[in-house]
Order: C-alpha cells, then sequence, then structure tokens
C-alpha cells in the first residue's frame, strides 16, 4: 500500500512539473482581425513560444552583482530578442488587456521609413512576400529605441500597428508566433522572413 500511494504521489508531482513547464513556456492564442491576413486569419489558433524571447533587465542584474555595469545596454537575452520578420504576440501597448499579433519590422537602433507603402530599414528596402494586401500610407523616419520593437501587419491596409501608436516596448512581447495549428487544414510553421530584397 505504502508504495502504492508513493507512485500515484510521484505520478501527480510528475503531471504537475510537465504542466508548470508548459504553461511558462508555451500557450495557445486565437487570432482575431484581418491584420495579418493572408498570413494568419480570423479564427486560426496558433502555438506561441514564450521561452524564446526570455529577458532579463540588466539594472536588476546590476543591483544583485555589484561588479556588473553594462545598465545601459538594453535588455539581455539568453536565446535571442525578437528578429525582423517573426511573428509575435505581444499585449497592446495602449490596452494591456488585449493581447495583438504582428510582424517584427524593426529592431532596436533600427531607423524604419515609409513611402508610399514601401518600408525601408536603415535605408535598405524591404522585400515583403507575404504582403498581397499593400497601401500607400507614408511615415518620416523613425528609430526604434532599446528596448522597443516596429511591428505592422501583413494587410496594410486593414492594420492598427506601430504606424499609429509607435514601437511595443519589450515588457509587452509575451513571445512568438510558432505553429498555426487550427484550423487543421490549415496547419503551417510560421517561419521569419528574410528583410532584404536581393
Amino acid at each position: 500500500m505504502r508504495v502504492l500511494i508513493r507512485e500515484l504521489f510521484e505520478t501527480v508531482i510528475l503531471a504537475l512539473l510537465i504542466f508548470l513547464t508548459l504553461h511558462i513556456s508555451v500557450q495557445n492564442y486565437r487570432v482575431q482581425g484581418p491584420s495579418m491576413q493572408p498570413t494568419l486569419v480570423e479564427g486560426d489558433y496558433v502555438i506561441v513560444n514564450k521561452m524564446v524571447y526570455l529577458r532579463f533587465d540588466p539594472t536588476e542584474i546590476a543591483n544583485i552583482l555589484p561588479f556588473y555595469d553594462r545598465e545601459d545596454e538594453g535588455s539581455l537575452f539568453p536565446f535571442h530578442q525578437p528578429e525582423q520578420g517573426e511573428v509575435i504576440i505581444f499585449r497592446f501597448p495602449k490596452d494591456p488587456s488585449r493581447d495583438f499579433v504582428k510582424r517584427v519590422i524593426g529592431v532596436p537602433g533600427d531607423i524604419i521609413e515609409i513611402d508610399d507603402g514601401e518600408v525601408t530599414r536603415n535605408g535598405e528596402l524591404l522585400d515583403e512576400p507575404y504582403i498581397t494586401q499593400g497601401d500607400n500610407s507614408n511615415m518620416s523616419p523613425i528609430q526604434v529605441e532599446p528596448d522597443e520593437y516596429f511591428v505592422l501587419g501583413d494587410n496594410r491596409r486593414a492594420s492598427n500597428d506601430s504606424r499609429d501608436w509607435g514601437p511595443v516596448p519589450a515588457d509587452n512581447v509575451i513571445g512568438r508566433a510558432w505553429v498555426s495549428f487550427w484550423p487543421l487544414d490549415q496547419w503551417h510553421s510560421l517561419q521569419a522572413w528574410l528583410p532584404f530584397t536581393q
């Protein structure tokens, strides 16, 4: 009887550890609105990798390690920060109770400009094969600050994005959209696109 109770206890502990690991590292997200068409359409479900953008605040590290003096360099990412072309899920800066999905166009230090719908990053025209609904918007050059990301929807005509409310703070980023898994007949991996024309 004692062995049975011990095995049951170990099974429960293992199940809890697996559940907590999955809860911390991944979540699902339901796409709302047309802003990411055709890559993602309303009602699609995606798996979000929350661990890939794990980050540490250098100020907090400096408080723990007095010899650490790199506070002015922005966040530290053990894996990597959001990169150009990746699709991310984030809390909307104007209303953190809402989650948005967009594509990263600019990372800290980049200069982004839009001229008649064509996006340039650091003076180079972006190749954006994922766009089927372009627009003719314009935006003066802006520099993306440390710990911020400039994001745009793939359906530029129907996207509320960084053109309207500015870059996304790193604190708001939830994770990278990894796989669109529902509906099953639309299953596909969400790969990052190369950012420049060749």
